[in-house]
């Protein structure tokens, strides 16, 4: 009897302990938020900054050399001839420590159904292999459109989970769904 109750008081430890490891080896993964914003009102901003907030993450904000313009329509027909042409603008700073991170949330507007060119940069820029990409896109009507692809073939070795489409209108709400997703891709309990 005393080595029956031995027994299972050994395998509750082992139990215990093997739960409190997983517990730290997930709290301990590094996680930077990286997007790109350009609108006055923010949209990726906002999505970025409650993705940071629920998290706890680090942030790195994505600015082009040369902005675009500030006029809706002109904005568009440059956006339209980077991504058709596959251009890649020249982008400020850099992420110090970029390996010291494991998860990294890449958020954009959707531009022509993809990623905004300063994203795709900056994901040239750096080696993700071996890394966890979890991908936003602020939006109209048009989700996640191709982002996805463009991001696997930006970054061929990560391990790319669900991406997260927020629309427009729900960005000022958007922590429901926020909370949801970071649960399915194994970030929050």
């Amino acid at each position: 009897m005393k080595t029956r109750y031995l027994l299972v008081t050994i395998i509750t430890m082992l139990f215990a302990i093997s739960i409190q490891t997983q517990a730290q080896s997930k709290s301990e993964k590094k996680m930077l938020v990286i997007y790109y914003s350009w609108s006055n009102s923010g949209n990726t901003r906002n999505v970025a900054g409650q993705i940071k907030e629920a998290t706890g993450a680090d942030i790195f904000e994505i600015v082009p050399v040369n902005p675009y313009p500030r006029d809706y329509m002109e904005c568009v027909k440059q956006a339209r001839k980077e991504i058709d042409s596959d251009f890649k603008p020249e982008i400020k700073g850099k992420v110090e420590d970029f390996d010291s991170y494991d998860i990294i949330f890449v958020g954009s507007p959707n531009w022509w159904s993809t990623i905004a060119p300063p994203v795709a940069t900056f994901l040239s820029s750096y080696n993700f292999k071996g890394k966890i990409i979890l991908p936003f896109m602020t939006h109209e009507d048009t989700r996640l459109g191709r982002s996805m692809e463009a991001i696997k073939k930006l970054c061929p070795d990560a391990d790319i989970r669900s991406g997260l489409p927020i629309q427009e209108k729900a960005v000022p709400n958007a922590g429901n769904d926020i909370q949801k997703w970071l649960k399915n891709n194994g970030i929050k309990e």
